[in-house]
Formats: C-alpha cells, sequence, structure tokens
C-alpha cells in the first residue's frame, strides 16, 4: 500500500482534502513509494489561521517556556537522528552518513535557538534628557512562513523555525514535494517536545500553495532558499504583498587554486565539495580555476581521486555517492556532459550512461570532470546541481579573480593557496558572501549567518545567526520620562524636544 504524507496543521495530521497528489520516489530504485497530498488555498488558510491563533499567547509566552520546549526538542531530535537520516535516504537518494550530517547541522541552529534569551537583549540608555529613559527592544513579526528545497529536506527548515518560534512567532513550512517525510516527523517531535498547538505547521504542495502563502495577507514574513529564478519570483512577490523576505538562491561557486597550493589536499577538497551528495548542494563546488602551470596535475590528482568513489544506493553503507532526486533532473545534469565537448570543453570523465546492478531504473549518473572549460559553455554558466565538476585555466591570480567575480553569483567560493597574503586580498577582493580559505565548503557554523551576494541573495538579511533573529523578529523604541514626585508642573512648550 502507497504512503501518503498528509499535513499538519494545528497540532495534528490533517488528510489532504483538494484531491491533488504528487509522487514521491526512492531514487535508488526508481519506484513510487509514497504519495503526497497537494493543498489547495483553503488548506493553506487553514494553516495560517492555525497559525495566527496560536501566535495571540505565543508571542507573548516567557523566553523561560520557549527555551525549555526548544531544549526539550533538542534531545527528541538527537535522539531520532538515525530515524530522520532514514527518511531523508529513502526520499532524497543522499548516503545516511550525508543524511546524519545535514541533521547535525540542523542541530547547530536549534542549539542557538536554545540560547536566543542573550539575542533578544534590548537595550536602555538613562539620562538622555533630564528624567528621560530610552529603552530599544525586538519584537516577533507574527506568523511566517519558510518555503525549503529538496536537497536538504532536514537542515534548512531548521534554519529558519527553530530561531523563528524562539523569537516568539508562529511557523508554516512548505517543503519541498519531492521528500516531504522529514518534515512530518519534525513537526511531531515539536509536539512531543511541548510546543503548543499551531505554532508550527506544514502544509504540503506545489505552486499553488507557495502563491498563497506569498500573497495571504496574515502571512508577516518568507524564508526561501531554492533556485535564483524562483528565489527572484519568491522575493518579488512576496515584496509587493508587504512581507519581508529572505531569498536564497542559487550558486556556482569556485575554488581558486594558486600555484603554491598543495594540490593533493586542493584535490581531496575538490572531489569532496564537488560529488558529495552527488552535487546536489548549492555550497558545491563545481568550478575549479587553476592558476598557471599547476592545471594538468591538479586535473590528473582529481581524476584518479574521483574514478575511486563507489556510487550506490544511499542505504548501502560503502556507498559514498548516491543517485540524484528524479530521472527527470538526472537528464538534465547529464545534458551538459554530453554537450561539453562541442561547447570547446575537455570530457575527463564521462558520468553519463552510468548504471548499478541490481538498481538499473534508479536515477544515476557517473562522476563528470570537464577540463578547459570556456567561460560560454553552459555548463559553466548554469548551476548544474550534480556531480559535474568544472575546471578553468588563468594565467595569473588577477585573471583568476576577475573570472569569479564576472559570475552573476555570489554564494560561497574558496582559495587554495599557502600565501597568507595572497589568501588575505582574495577574501576581501572576490565577490561573494561566503569565503574559504583552504576550507571548500565554507558554511558558517551557527551563529555566524548564511548568505551569499549577487544573484544568489534576494532581500537584506542573511539566513541563522544573528541576521536570523533580526529577520523574525522587529525593533521597538521606547522614550519614557516619569517625574519624580518633587517637580513642579513644566507646563506647555510647543518647541522641538530638548535633548540638552
Amino acid at each position: 500500500m502507497t504512503k501518503i504524507v498528509n499535513h499538519w496543521i494545528g497540532g495534528k495530521t490533517v488528510e489532504g482534502a483538494s484531491g491533488s497528489y504528487g509522487p514521491v520516489t526512492d531514487p535508488a530504485t526508481g519506484a513510487v513509494t509514497t504519495k503526497v497530498a497537494f493543498a489547495s488555498v483553503d488548506e493553506v488558510d487553514s494553516a495560517v489561521a492555525a497559525a495566527k491563533d496560536a501566535y495571540a499567547t505565543w508571542g507573548t509566552s516567557s523566553l523561560a517556556k520557549r527555551s525549555t520546549i526548544l531544549f526539550a526538542f533538542r534531545a527528541l531530535l538527537d535522539a531520532n537522528r538515525d530515524a530522520i537520516a532514514e527518511l531523508i535516504t529513502a526520499e532524497h537518494g543522499k548516503v545516511h552518513s550525508d543524511a546524519l550530517g545535514e541533521v547535525a547541522r540542523g542541530l547547530e541552529i536549534v542549539d542557538l535557538a536554545c540560547g536566543i534569551t542573550v539575542q533578544l537583549k534590548g537595550e536602555l540608555s538613562t539620562e538622555v534628557a533630564s528624567r528621560v529613559d530610552v529603552a530599544s527592544i525586538r519584537q516577533p513579526l507574527g506568523v511566517v512562513a519558510g518555503i525549503t528545497p529538496f536537497n536538504f529536506p532536514a537542515m534548512v527548515p531548521m534554519w529558519m523555525f527553530p530561531i523563528a518560534i524562539a523569537c516568539g512567532n508562529t511557523f508554516v513550512l512548505k517543503p519541498s514535494e519531492k521528500d516531504p517525510s522529514a518534515s512530518l516527523k519534525i513537526a511531531e517531535l515539536l509536539s512531543e517536545a511541548g510546543l503548543p498547538d499551531g505554532v508550527f505547521n506544514v502544509v504540503q504542495g506545489d505552486k499553488v500553495a507557495v502563491d498563497r502563502l506569498l500573497e495571504h495577507p496574515d502571512v508577516k514574513a518568507v524564508s526561501f532558499v531554492g533556485s535564483t529564478p524562483i528565489a527572484r519570483y519568491i522575493h518579488t512577490t512576496a515584496s509587493a504583498n508587504g512581507k519581508r523576505v529572505q531569498a536564497l538562491g542559487g550558486a556556482k561557486n569556485h575554488m581558486l587554486v594558486l600555484p603554491d597550493a598543495d594540490l593533493d589536499a586542493a584535490a581531496d577538497a575538490a572531489v569532496s565539495a564537488a560529488y558529495g551528495s552527488a552535487g546536489e548542494r548549492c555550497m558545491a563546488i563545481s568550478a575549479v580555476v587553476a592558476v598557471g602551470a599547476i592545471g594538468d596535475e591538479l586535473v590528473e590528482k582529481i581524476r584518479e581521486r574521483a574514478e575511486k568513489i563507489k556510487i550506490g544506493p544511499g542505504n548501502d553503507p560503502t556507498s559514498e555517492m548516491g543517485p540524484l532526486i528524479t530521472a527527470v533532473h538526472r537528464d538534465k545534469v547529464a545534458s551538459y556532459v554530453t554537450g561539453a565537448a562541442a561547447e570547446g570543453a575537455e570530457v575527463i570523465l564521462d558520468g553519463t550512461g552510468y548504471t548499478v546492478d541490481g538498481f538499473e531504473d534508479g536515477h544515476w549518473i557517473g562522476i563528470s570532470l570537464l577540463d578547459k572549460v570556456p567561460t560560454t559553455a553552459k555548463a559553466y554558466q548554469d548551476e548544474i546541481f550534480g556531480p559535474v565538476l568544472t575546471v578553468l585555466r588563468v594565467d595569473t591570480y588577477d585573471e583568476g579573480i576577475a573570472l569569479i567575480n564576472a559570475s552573476p553569483f555570489g554564494n560561497g567560493t574558496a582559495i587554495f593557496t599557502r600565501d597568507g597574503g595572497a589568501a588575505r586580498r582574495f577574501q576581501l577582493e572576490v565577490e561573494a558572501g561566503m569565503v574559504g580559505v583552504n576550507v571548500p565548503i565554507p558554511v558558517p557554523v551557527g551563529y555566524h549567518s548564511f548568505g551569499g551576494w549577487k544573484d544568489s541573495l534576494f532581500g537584506d538579511h542573511h539566513i541563522y545567526g544573528n541576521d536570523g533573529t533580526h529577520f523574525y523578529t522587529r525593533g521597538k523604541v521606547v522614550t519614557t520620562r516619569w517625574p519624580d514626585p518633587a517637580d513642579a508642573p513644566a507646563g506647555v512648550d510647543l518647541g522641538f524636544p530638548r535633548n540638552h
């Protein structure tokens, strides 16, 4: 019997009423294992209404109560790591160890939310004028929404909702319809931890659900992670409806390798960052920029390592890389490789046509490595989101930095070098939001914020960290005068208030 994934509204599972469902496949077998309900406008409205009702009390709840519930949730999340990872592997396809790593990175943000009391402290200035004090405080927004991608079905929602609810907001999550089960498991754990009904809700669905969240008058803010075209649409539409928006888009992350770099370390990093999670990461390294005469040696070292990667089902402990999320996506990724030579690239490794014995119907693709790729090639210009690494050649550091900065994306980047001066120049000159120095995937820890530049971010706030707290709260300044009992009446004064 096919499993059905429904909604979570008002603290309980709610069966889909629209009659519309989408398929969820096991990427390793290609078989449809689950149906996910697609919400109608009315069902989205029901979730928002539940969140609005819950906000009436949650928004004024004590910080101590919020922290107690979040600590309980953290313990449950920790105890259920394997169960959540198994759901991720079954629907996304990534290997179990990678899925566990995803949950661990989400836990970092739960840790941050447990200590949100420090972030929410206000400021007070006394005696700004005679017996006048000024205080700055931060208050929650109300109902906020998160729209999250398929590549991290547990981690990315946890980049959003723990901070949002810790700040006193209520939350409506619209997860990816491709791997929706982890969202419901998280909802159950939150409920078990004592979160009041309606504070966290999940509506499954497609564009109908997304568009209703973007236009709903009771939704005050929208967080999004996904592709650049959709991020731009989310930002434009939600902003036009008066909402606060953080919309994180796509990437083309470059790794600049200088001639003095440790090439073995650089090759290890390039392979790990390009092919981990089958390249389905917005922080994957997809373009290596080799400076000077090291190109041939570096490419050979990458090839040697890439050929040894074991590809197989994510629940096989010996697998290092799993399948792609859908057959359609697999075919699109393959098209960049099959068309590369005609665009001037040299195909070192061609992973198209790869299959796994016993799992021939899975969404498989092997490792691909393209060398001497021109910047005009689609394989360089587009975010491929698959296990395809492109290598570009330049003669100097200046050429390399100019090439990287010419990209419309500015998510993450890295430099590999032993030269501290060159690294310092790079971190100041490169136009990207996250920079690694001999670190290939510079995803910030939870107490620093994650976000890119240029077409990789739409909106003014990065996600989690201090920016996350600021995004999910708004400032208020209170000016107070308490006259001393001994004061004589001040009388009427029509002039501008004096501070001196």
